[in-house]
């Protein structure tokens, strides 16, 4: 990467933590040549067999009366292809580590049942497997990020899941999956090596991991990676930095395609609080939690950099979001919660920071897509409902594939009972339509923002946008009333002589299209 580019990039991280309150913002907006491409994987989900995630979320079994692909249900499908889905991540988190692919294929009726040991000790019949998922993401037009047993699986059973889905000719694998009714492989690209090893994928130390990791690594592909697999490592919690030190340094980089993170917004893993029914002061503090975003990717980033100076390895954030105690009556084990517009800032908020750091993040993986944490879907039998958090992610889904445009500004602040935080946050790129996108969210839970934004290098004139916000930051959408916050219009801007000046209103996520 160029120092040009790089100056910019400090200057956009150093904005985020060096304030100035001013009656309005300035915000820079320009073009480098030598900018990264914001990664479309960015905006990845994922869909762990949890709650009513699989079983009652996607899958319904065809012989459902709510209409279904083979047992999918078609209102998801066209909502996921409609938010420009790129990827999905299965079976697990913590259940990949106790799920053997093999239990999921062949016919359903002689499938054996597995008790779902991490979330909520229920019973699954294996109905939805290998062939399901995959079909499914065919059906989305998404890249299968498929997470392997490593804490209860062998490195054969790995290797074995990877010849049954990519190799084309004849091997016991491939004759199995012909046998099960799919004659051409799928052509797996994204593999994960275990899950959260330093926990539930067997609460390893960084050390024995990566040890680990480099013997199914070995055996995933051939020497040369012909098939261009991607391994994917199982990464740190939050600030642990030393584990991605240990990766880094001990695993050779031929072998190591990512290296994960997972960072969720949480204010006390005993008492997280309620989805909806939330203080201002709880509020704060998710938004704090979540903008340590940041920091976290700044700091693996930088540790990445003294191995991988070239950023071969991606930094991949497969689990991040909020998370909240359950709706009161649910399961505890399932993680249902509502989705409000704290969820929609908060996504807002941190998309931006991975599209400000797409030179090293190409991975990110919402949690979760459907009924499950911070999920972009909701459903009630036959009902559903698309969250704020959709919405901000579809609206976002612009920036996908698209030049980053660096940004340079100094936030003003958002103070609750003597904190502050970056009340305003932003990102921006440009598509090769020469469409210039700005994404901009103000956390201030109280408190519009005025900001001015200097478009005069980019080559646009004409702007639109779309804004999502309500009357209260507790608002959501529900099964009786499921379109309550949806982008509308935004006008409230004024284009004079290449400088945009913008009021961004309290709790609100707004996008703007220049052409």
């Amino acid at each position: 990467m160029k120092n040009s580019f790089l100056i910019s990039c400090i200057f956009t991280f150093c904005s985020q933590v060096t304030f100035a309150q001013k009656e309005t913002t300035i915000i820079s907006v320009k073009s480098a040549s030598d900018a990264p491409t914001i990664n479309r994987n960015i905006y990845g989900h994922f869909a762990e067999h949890l709650g009513r995630s699989v079983y009652g979320g996607f899958f319904v079994g065809d012989t459902s009366k709510i209409p279904n692909t083979k047992g999918v249900r078609n209102d998801i499908i066209k909502a996921l292809k409609e938010l420009k889905i790129p990827n999905l991540r299965w079976p697990g988190g913590c259940f990949a580590d106790t799920y053997h692919w093999k239990d999921g294929v062949g016919p359903k009726e002689q499938r054996p049942t597995i008790v779902n040991q991490w979330w909520g000790g229920v019973t699954e019949d294996n109905s939805f497997g290998t062939h399901d998922f995959l079909n499914m993401c065919e059906l989305l037009g998404a890249e299968p990020y498929l997470s392997g047993n490593v804490g209860s699986g062998t490195v054969q059973e790995l290797s074995d899941w990877i010849q049954y889905t990519n190799f084309a000719g004849k091997s016991p694998m491939s004759d199995l999956r012909k046998k099960n009714g799919r004659t051409e492989p799928w052509k797996v690209t994204y593999w994960g090596i275990g899950n959260e090893a330093w926990g539930c994928g067997g609460n390893m130390t960084a050390d024995y991991y990566a040890g680990e990791y480099r013997k199914y690594a070995t055996f995933m592909s051939d020497w040369g990676n012909k098939e261009g697999v991607v391994r994917i490592a199982s990464g740190s919690n939050s600030a642990d930095y030393n584990w991605t030190e240990t990766l880094m340094k001990n695993i050779p980089l031929h072998l190591l395609g990512g290296i994960g993170v997972h960072h969720y917004s949480v204010i006390n893993w005993d008492k997280k609080g309620d989805a909806v029914d939330y203080t201002e002061e709880q509020y704060f503090k998710t938004m704090k939690e979540a903008l340590k975003m940041e920091e976290l990717v700044t700091k693996h980033s930088a540790i990445m950099d003294k191995y991988d100076p070239g950023k071969k390895v991606a930094m991949i954030v497969d689990e991040w979001g909020g998370w909240y105690d359950v709706e009161k009556g649910t399961n505890p084990g399932f993680l249902y919660q509502q989705n409000t517009l704290r969820d929609a800032v908060l996504a807002g908020a941190t998309l931006n920071i991975f599209n400000n750091h797409a030179d090293r993040v190409r991975m990110a993986n919402l949690a979760q897509c459907v009924n499950v944490l911070q999920a972009v879907i909701l459903t009630d039998k036959a009902k559903m409902i698309l969250t704020p958090t959709y919405h901000v992610m579809q609206l976002y889904s612009v920036h996908q594939d698209a030049k980053l445009l660096p940004i340079n500004f100094q936030s003003p602040l958002y103070s609750y009972n003597g904190e502050t935080l970056p009340a305003i946050s932003a990102s921006a790129s440009k598509d090769k339509n020469g469409l210039v996108h700005i994404s901009l969210v103000n956390i201030d839970a109280k408190n519009s923002n005025k900001v001015e934004i200097d478009t005069k290098e980019l080559g646009v004139k004409n702007f639109s946008g779309k804004i999502i916000t309500s009357k209260k930051i507790q608002d959501y959408n529900s099964f009786e009333n499921p379109d309550k916050i949806v982008p509308v219009a935004f006008k409230d801007f004024e284009n004079k002589k290449g400088k945009l000046e913008i009021t961004i209103p309290p709790f609100s996520v707004i996008v703007l299209e220049g052409k």
